[in-house]
């Protein structure tokens, strides 16, 4: 077994491989940009070595900077983690050269793999079925137009380098292809350096299945299992299930040896997973991705085994630690992805520091992989996935049960999350019956992100109230009682107090009267302390006990009840500055990113809904659109600039009585 390794990458996968590296008595080395001398895997380590700025193209993207550091530190070995290198064939041969081992596939396996439109060629030879569609290297636009008239509409542009959902558009109208197509382009050749697409039929409601398998030096393959992906947004996953649920034994057994025929083929070894797309009775190789899954947790539950573990022994030159006949499923599992992002907008990426991180001791039936701890931040060049949320059971109702007991006992304030979406996934009486298929959030997105999502209740602003006008917690008494002017103290007569809370760009007035413990909330009603303790409140209000979890950090409050999660900011206006009106022409920046694309020009006359400007943020691409009807009155970017989130970035001066109208 190898002495040290050098693990090039970042987050919870390195923290993962940590992990398994230390209970193998094995040392490890992290590598890490300047935005990240202070993350968790940097702590865990037995060594870090800084190779870079943030950006990834100047840190985790340097195969030579990371190489150098492996031989400088003396490992013998590189595990790339999934993501940056993990499927770069270069980044392979670089590390055979130098005498490093690369704990992942060959070079080989990795470029007949690496381009979608070779990798279908190559499973069609091998008997594996493929997606109807184009693959071909002509790439020019009405070309590839009169291709996906051909396939028939509606169609999926694919970056054939791609993943992750970047690079990918769903086309149902050929009105739409040219746009998307450039979009596509553009994507994919900032995420992966490569603007070469195919274009393939897109099956409705389909599943996303998909098999783990594992191969060793000696030519031995064998499969895992399957996982279902199928629920996703942005074609990215956010809750896998393994087994597969409602499917027969039948077509288990088939598509697990169409996986192990798909590695074959390529004479695949270390960890890998063959991605189909399955409608009825039916599935399609979809990709293989040639490196461990973000989602392999829930296989290991499953299956009892340790794929890094695995990972480590064939990369030494061991053979597969089981036979196929030695593998078999027990229990149910679930992983769901905690991202820092705003479901209600699109599920946009959230920036900044978590103030509060915990979760429940860890057993065999829950289990949590994360890279971060309460402090730490989540960077606008990275990723914005906090933690895998994961749970077993001996069936798929008692995993389910764990997991939303799991999502229940989980607390992150600081940065708004996916929380609570995730928790009504699991509570959706279509997902626990098993109906599912890759159309499923979108389908049901009204019932999963209403428009009361994380809009604070009459119940919640009571709470918030006497939260902070009995000054609770010691971190909110810069703006509690305590620290007033008017010697306010609890156990005083009755005193009328006012505070004004922000949620979901809402301003909220709070009047109440507050007597000893209990207040008199103006329109809610008395709201009376039963007990607080290290965030824990409980109280009446109007007679009816409530319970809530408070995390405060500063002006801002996240409030955890009844599986909602409400982020609430104490409003000064001498501190906070004007709060824009939504309605009032400025266009602003609701998250960092660059600048693609302006399509208006100052003097231009808008109509609201209109598409202004295009902005990319971690590699995805959000258009933003005007307000209001008006003339543009001010253009503030252009092309290729940084914004940070809230920059003004056009200005449109509405049309008089628009807001009367409203």
């Amino acid at each position: 077994m190898f002495e040290k390794i050098l693990i090039a990458n970042r987050g919870e996968i390195a923290c993962r491989v940590i992990k398994t590296a230390r209970k193998m008595g094995v040392k490890s080395v992290a590598v890490y940009s300047t935005a990240d001398r202070r993350a968790l895997h940097v702590r865990m380590a037995d060594e870090a070595v800084c190779i870079g700025e943030p950006a990834s193209s100047e840190s985790y993207l340097r195969g030579d900077t990371i190489i150098k550091a492996a031989l400088d530190c003396g490992a013998e070995a590189i595990h790339p983690g999934y993501g940056f290198l993990s499927e770069n064939a270069n980044f392979e041969r670089a590390c055979v050269a130098s005498g490093l081992v690369f704990i992942g596939p060959s070079a080989d396996s990795i470029s007949a793999m690496g381009l979608k439109d070779c990798a279908k060629d190559i499973m069609s030879k091998a008997g594996v079925p493929v997606v109807p569609g184009y693959q071909g290297e002509q790439q020019d636009d009405n070309f590839l137009a009169e291709k996906a008239e051909e396939i028939g509409y509606p169609v999926l542009i694919k970056a054939v380098a791609g993943g992750g959902g970047k690079g990918m558009r769903l086309v149902e109208h050929a009105s739409d292809f040219i746009g998307a197509l450039a979009t596509c382009r553009r994507e994919s050749s900032a995420a992966f350096a490569n603007d070469h697409l195919l274009i393939e039929k897109y099956l409705i409601q389909p599943r996303h299945i998909e098999v783990q398998v594992f191969g060793d030096r000696q030519g031995n393959v064998v499969h895992l299992f399957e996982r279902d992906c199928s629920l996703q947004r942005r074609h990215q996953k956010v809750v896998e299930e393994a087994p597969a649920p409602n499917i027969s034994d039948k077509f288990r057994i088939e598509i697990c040896n169409a996986a192990v025929r798909a590695a074959q083929a390529i004479d695949y070894y270390g960890a890998g997973t063959v991605e189909f797309i399955v409608q009825g009775d039916t599935f399609y190789f979809m990709e293989m991705n040639t490196r461990l899954q973000v989602e392999h947790p829930v296989t290991e539950m499953i299956t009892g085994q340790d794929l890094v573990e695995w990972q480590l022994r064939v990369a030494c030159g061991e053979v597969l630690p089981l036979p196929q006949d030695d593998i078999a499923i027990n229990g149910h599992a679930f992983e769901s992805r905690l991202y820092a992002e705003d479901p209600s907008k699109g599920f946009m990426p959230q920036t900044g520091r978590v103030h509060h991180f915990s979760y429940p001791q860890q057993n065999q039936y829950m289990r949590v992989d994360t890279g971060i701890e309460t402090g730490d931040s989540v960077s606008v060049h990275y990723d914005p996935m906090v933690a895998k949320l994961v749970t077993w059971g001996e069936d798929r109702t008692s995993a389910a049960l764990n997991m939303a007991e799991l999502l229940r006992r989980t607390y992150m304030g600081g940065l708004p999350s996916n929380q609570e979406f995730v928790a009504s996934v699991f509570d959706h009486n279509v997902f626990i019956d098993a109906v599912i298929d890759t159309g499923f959030i979108a389908r049901y997105e009204q019932d999963l992100i209403p428009e009361t999502y994380a809009r604070a209740t009459e119940n919640e602003i009571a709470l918030a109230a006497l939260f902070y006008l009995l000054g609770l917690d010691a971190q909110s008494s810069a703006v509690s009682p305590w620290n007033t002017h008017d010697n306010w103290r609890i156990g005083d007569s009755a005193m009328q107090r006012s505070l004004s809370l922000v949620n979901k760009g809402e301003v909220i007035h709070v009047l109440a009267t507050c007597h000893g413990e209990s207040l008199d909330v103006e329109g809610i009603g008395q709201v009376k302390l039963l007990s607080y303790h290290e965030g824990a409140l409980k109280a009446l209000i109007d007679g009816v006990e409530a319970y809530a979890v408070v995390l405060s950090h500063k002006k801002n409050i996240t409030i955890f009840s009844n599986g909602r999660v409400v982020d609430l900011h104490l409003f000064a206006p001498e501190l906070d500055g004007d709060i824009v009106d939504a309605n009032g022409g400025r266009i602003v920046a609701p998250m960092p990113g660059s600048i693609v694309q302006v399509m208006v020009e100052t003097g231009s006359f808008v109509s609201k809904g209109q598409p202004l400007l295009v902005m990319d943020s971690m590699k995805v691409e959000t258009t933003l659109a005007a307000n209001c009807d008006g003339g543009v009155k001010g253009v503030h970017i252009a092309p290729g600039d940084q914004v940070q989130e809230g920059t003004l970035l056009i200005e449109i001066e509405q049309e008089e009585g628009e807001n009367d109208a409203a």
